[in-house]
């Protein structure tokens, strides 16, 4: 893939020679993509990355994105990059306090902010990041909210960024070139701050090398099967790795990466856009199954019938099919029929032209995986930390088994401790914590990476999770129990939005349930509420209390004793990232047994 040293513009002006004229790059305007061609792309990074060197962007200096997904946020991060510059995003969701102390603690200079929502953030903590040297903004920044800070800091809008390099290129014809053959593999890329359950956030370091080697395995995983005719959608946020890594794959493949108008019009936008791979994470894939599940059960009774026979054909075809067992004819024809007449309309949903997903950042239910397979719609569940740059394990294309996240990903190498704790080693890894010896001291031991995951290999080589080392709960018999397992059993029930299980130091198992309006439109007429009842309402009915409760018997037949929910509370408020989240939406457990110790307490006495 790249002879050399391992650096991200020598990968782009590879790129850039093979795939000069194609497209590299897209977004939506007006409901059409606009598109820009491989050319195209690293000239507006050119312009940026002269801009920022006159503006005294130096080799090594931290420069801080506070922003939503979109173009501007990417081309500035590889104009910082191609100026041997470091970035640090910082999710957009962040309060100012948090944006404070990554700021001041990466030593960043630089900040970037999308919009007068984010400025505004930062406003009241100006004159408390130590090394603040200028401001820049992706949108203009209205008058009302420039007259707060212009006078005191150096600012710039994306667009005059574009008019001032543009005219710096004209006396530095140069400097790009010049700046990446200076760039060298261990050149710090960014500094990524893990959004963690707990504690404060640690800043994961990742070298120019580690950014390349990951970009490599997965080329080397994938083998041809994703190329420059391929389109992604980009909608995760590049504060995470992950969505970090979805805007790096046109410099592995030379295919072209459209960004979405926002995570709200996702569904409207893969109808325009009509990707061909797509990376998200679970909690996208839970949506669409229970917004699926919610039209189902809301059809007619020959809907509902013509809807149970597919999935029965197509448990039966797929049955065979993973067994190297040919289906018959009339299989054949059956699952033929199932497609056309229900899978079809699902299949249609994603723009009618998705190969794969991949799907990654917490475990997926495999009932998810195994319904949207039966949709023709391939999910590749995957596994990586932001200290590994996102991908470090990735189910194969020819053959998916779900409950697990593939095998090992170029030179990735897995082991395990005597606890059962996944270790990692690979070049396409951090090199440590920034300015936290203790915390890499604690998470390194000679070279290997100790992920926290507790996890085995099947016979098939196929890496399974178990759960979190410090989620896992242990009861007062002493009994080791997974909660993840148990909540992503739950996220298939049709009631239950989400659930966290509560049982450290106790004698039996209980559950915070959540639940959403929607998911009860169905019945209300039943128990008897109006259609402008509140969730609260909700909760308190019998009736809703016995649905859940059977939803929850049902989990406990798939359970050992020990680990069956013996109470359940509902919860109405709803998790989001503002509250019992983190930003890449995994529970802040921490946080929601402080909320609800007394609805705990009482399931207990």
């Amino acid at each position: 893939m790249l002879n050399g040293p391992r650096t991200l513009g020598r990968l782009l002006k590879q790129k850039v020679e093979k795939y000069g004229d194609r497209y590299a790059l897209g977004w939506i305007e007006n409901n059409e993509v606009k598109n820009i061609t491989f050319n195209e792309y690293s000239s507006t990074i050119e312009i940026l990355s002269n801009c920022l060197h006159k503006l005294g962007v130096n080799v090594g200096d931290k420069v801080a994105i506070l922003g939503q997904t979109c173009k501007e946020w990417h081309f500035l991060d590889m104009a910082c990059l191609m100026a041997r510059g470091c970035t640090v995003p910082i999710y957009p969701s962040y309060i100012a306090t948090e944006v404070q102390f990554i700021f001041n603690h990466s030593d960043s200079v630089v900040m970037i902010v999308e919009n007068d929502k984010q400025m505004e953030k930062v406003i009241p903590i100006l004159k408390n990041l130590t090394n603040l040297r200028m401001i820049i903004s992706i949108n203009d920044l209205s008058e009302e909210t420039l007259k707060k800070f212009r006078n005191s800091y150096p600012y710039y809008s994306y667009k005059e960024l574009i008019r001032l390099g543009t005219d710096e290129l004209k006396t530095q014809p140069d400097y790009f070139d010049n700046q990446i053959q200076g760039q060298m593999p261990e050149d710090v890329a960014s500094i990524i701050y893990t959004s963690g359950t707990t504690g404060e956030p640690k800043g994961a370091v990742i070298s120019q090398h580690a950014f390349v080697s990951m970009l490599m395995n997965i080329e080397k995983t994938i083998q041809g099967a994703i190329n420059q005719q391929d389109r992604s959608l980009v909608f995760l946020p590049l504060s995470h790795v992950l969505g970090r890594c979805d805007s790096m794959l046109p410099l592995a493949f030379g295919s072209q990466a459209v960004y979405a108008e926002s995570i709200e019009k996702i569904l409207d936008n893969l109808q325009v856009v009509k990707p061909t791979i797509m990376l998200a994470v679970p909690r996208i894939f839970e949506k669409i199954y229970a917004k699926v599940m919610d039209q189902v059960n809301r059809g007619n009774l020959v809907e509902k019938q013509a809807f149970k026979w597919a999935v029965k054909v197509s448990e039966d075809y797929y049955a065979k099919i993973d067994r190297d067992v040919s289906p018959s004819a009339g299989e054949l024809i059956e699952h033929a029929l199932a497609t056309k007449i229900v899978f079809s309309k699902i299949y249609a949903r994603f723009g009618g032209k998705i190969r794969y997903f991949v799907s990654g950042g917490a475990p997926l239910s495999p009932d998810i995986i195994t319904f949207l397979r039966y949709a023709n719609l391939t999910i590749l569940e995957g596994y990586g930390l932001t200290e590994t740059i996102a991908p470090c394990c990735l189910n194969p294309l020819a053959k998916q088994i779900p409950g697990t996240v593939g095998k090992p990903m170029g030179d990735v190498q897995i082991t395990f401790d005597h606890d059962g704790e996944i270790r990692i080693k690979s070049e396409a890894m951090m090199s440590g914590y920034y300015k936290n010896p203790e915390a890499t001291e604690l998470s390194m031991a000679n070279g290997w990476l100790l992920t926290g995951d507790i996890g085995e290999f099947t016979p098939e080589g196929f890496l399974k999770i178990t759960d979190r080392k410090k989620d896992l709960i242990v009861t007062s018999g002493g009994k080791k129990i997974a909660p993840q397992k148990i909540e992503n059993m739950a996220k298939v029930k049709p009631h239950i939005s989400h659930m966290v299980v509560v049982g450290e130091k106790r004698n039996f198992i209980t559950a915070l349930v959540g639940i959403e309006k929607e998911r009860f439109l169905p019945m209300l007429e039943e128990l008897g509420l109006p259609s402008n009842c509140t969730v609260q309402e909700l909760a308190q009915h019998p009736l809703v209390q016995e649905v859940i409760q059977h939803e929850i018997e049902e989990i406990n037949t798939d359970l050992a004793q020990y680990e069956q929910v013996k109470k359940f509370k509902i919860v109405t408020e709803e998790f989001t990232t503002d509250n019992f989240l983190t930003p890449s939406l995994k529970i802040k457990r921490k946080v929601v047994s402080e909320r609800y110790q007394k609805e705990i307490e009482t399931m207990y006495h």
